[in-house]
């Protein structure tokens, strides 16, 4: 069926032609220009416009965790068994087996897997596979990658920055450690907040408690090594006292001024004893004294550091030596050791009845104060001294002259230490801010390792006891705790043998150096014949004619047995 509809509409209903005609433009409005701003325009061509139609990206790198992979085989000596197959029975595999070899596709197997087999034992017997081959050639050593890696930074945030004074570990082997801060003047009264803070590695955001005594910096701090909750520091006023961080920040106990020492206190260390409480310091004022925790109100000991030369000679404070550094050995709980601020390093022994058997050994160091001072760990008669621009390792042997020492640097070394578990490495931090390793069994010219921790100078490090940290105080008050890889960290089974024999070596050569050395100085003093001394009969042109004239005769009687 069609739908259709129809529609009708008028013609004038359609609308009306459209007509267009030129016409000009129509002004709506007219501003006038201000001439003030008028004036000001600057008309700018050409105009450049740089667009940059590449996305933008930024680097960053972050210090991550190391992660260590191994590679281990399995020897898979055993093959697949059924489940209804007991591989520990000896007669149920081998009726198993007498089955599968029956079998004819067994037998197709083998047949068809028998001429790749061929070929590749044909190709062992080409070579002799029990014969070693290049046995001549030397063993090239194992590539050790020694590195050390910054894992937190401890930063002061008191202004002005104060330079990190001591560090001490907490002797649980934890990540605790103590640090003194100080900023004093030339007068050494100080221009900043006297407290010292203590800290938890594993979360240096914010110390864990100050301390402090009032008004009065604290120079060198120390735990007790049998009360890890006791600490006991020097100041700057010459006073020594204790802190028990649990109780607060506070001291519980400071020595009168009348018994402390003259001039600040500058180093302290706990010595072995019966209770563990006890410690002795020393300072600028030439005295090392020996303190007990449960009472300061006096000293145990007292003694002078100023050598005499005969058992009967008296002391003098007016000629002692300042103490800079100061070494003990609990294993050697008589003997001690003080570095002077004249370069000087004086061995003391407390069994000594008289001064002159109190301090027996004298060793001319450094041209400078000694700023660090500790013995081998496992080899006790040898210790490290840090002075001047120069490390140097001595030998109890050896009195005139170091067995070794590093060149010397550019920049001075502040402090040093060895390693407790690698007896070989010694650390070294600079006045430029960078941390060497030297590692005497490897190399003896240059460190094995220079890493640059910060642009601030480096003043102290304190090496953890598990080896693997070390914390470096900074002049602006930052302590940077590193963590060095293992190579650094472990010692081999050969090192301690090794090390031996060449300590061994270096002290007898420096022996031998010194005895030909008393020689030399024993014939200059002795007078000829003529009652002149042999060095002054000849001048010293006539000297170098008589040696030229008997290097020219050696040279011509080797030529002539040629």
């Amino acid at each position: 069926m069609d739908i259709n509809y129809q529609y009708s509409k008028k013609r004038g209903d359609f609308g009306r032609q459209p007509l267009f005609c030129e016409q000009g433009p129509q002004l709506c409005d007219s501003i006038a220009p201000d001439l003030a701003e008028r004036r000001r325009y600057i008309l700018r061509n050409p105009v450049h416009q740089f667009t940059q139609n590449t996305p933008s990206f930024s680097q960053h790198t972050i210090n991550t965790i190391r992660a260590e992979y191994t590679n281990s085989g399995a020897n898979h000596a055993e093959g697949g068994w059924p489940k209804d197959v007991n591989v520990t029975d000896p007669e149920a595999t081998q009726r198993y087996r007498r089955k599968i070899e029956k079998d004819d596709n067994y037998i197709h197997c083998v047949m068809a897997l028998s001429p790749g087999m061929e070929h590749y034992v044909l190709q062992n017997n080409a070579i002799d596979m029990y014969r070693s081959y290049y046995a001549e050639m030397a063993e090239a050593p194992p590539l050790e990658r020694s590195s050390v890696r910054i894992v937190n930074i401890c930063r002061e945030t008191t202004h002005p920055p104060r330079r990190v004074r001591a560090i001490c570990w907490h002797p649980d082997g934890g990540h605790q450690l103590a640090a003194s801060y100080t900023y004093i003047d030339w007068d050494r009264r100080p221009l900043a907040p006297v407290h010292s803070l203590l800290w938890d590695t594993t979360s240096p955001q914010e110390p864990l408690l100050s301390v402090a005594a009032a008004g009065d910096a604290i120079m060198d701090m120390a735990y007790a090594p049998r009360a890890p909750h006791m600490l006991a520091a020097a100041l700057l006023s010459g006073r020594v006292g204790v802190w028990d961080p649990r109780a607060g920040s506070a001291p519980v106990v400071l020595c009168p001024p009348h018994i402390a020492h003259r001039d600040m206190a500058r180093r302290l260390l706990f010595i072995h004893s019966k209770s563990g409480q006890e410690f002795f310091s020393s300072g600028p004022d030439g005295v090392c004294k020996w303190w007990d925790m449960r009472n300061l109100n006096e000293v145990t000991d007292e003694l002078i550091i100023d050598m005499v030369k005969s058992p009967t000679e008296p002391q003098n404070m007016a000629t002692a030596f300042g103490a800079s550094a100061l070494e003990y050995e609990a294993t050697i709980p008589s003997r001690f050791m003080v570095g002077t601020e004249n370069g000087l390093i004086i061995g003391g022994n407390r069994k000594g009845k008289t001064a002159y058997e109190k301090l027996p050994a004298r060793f001319d160091a450094h041209l400078g104060p000694v700023w660090s001072l500790e013995r081998n760990p496992g080899f006790l008669k040898n210790f490290l001294s840090v002075g001047d621009w120069t490390a140097r390792v001595w030998s109890e042997d050896c009195r005139e002259s170091a067995i070794l020492w590093t060149p010397p640097a550019r920049h001075r070394y502040t402090a040093g230490a060895w390693s407790p578990t690698r007896l070989s490495l010694m650390l070294l931090v600079q006045f430029n801010g960078v941390l060497t390793c030297w590692d005497l069994l490897r190399r003896q010219q240059r460190p094995v390792l220079s890493a640059q921790l910060c642009p601030e100078p480096l003043l102290s490090i304190r090496m953890h006891e598990t080896g693997t940290l070390a914390a470096c105080g900074s002049q602006l008050g930052n302590i940077y705790v590193v963590e060095m890889s293992h190579n650094l960290a472990q010692t081999d089974k050969n090192d301690k043998a090794l090390l031996t024999a060449m300590f061994e070596r270096e002290s007898k050569r420096e022996r031998i150096l010194e005895s030909r050395l008393r020689e030399l100085r024993l014939k200059q003093r002795q007078p000829a014949a003529g009652g002149a001394s042999a060095l002054a009969l000849t001048t010293p042109a006539a000297d170098l004619a008589a040696v030229t004239a008997q290097y020219a005769q050696t040279v011509r009687r080797e030529l002539a047995n040629l």
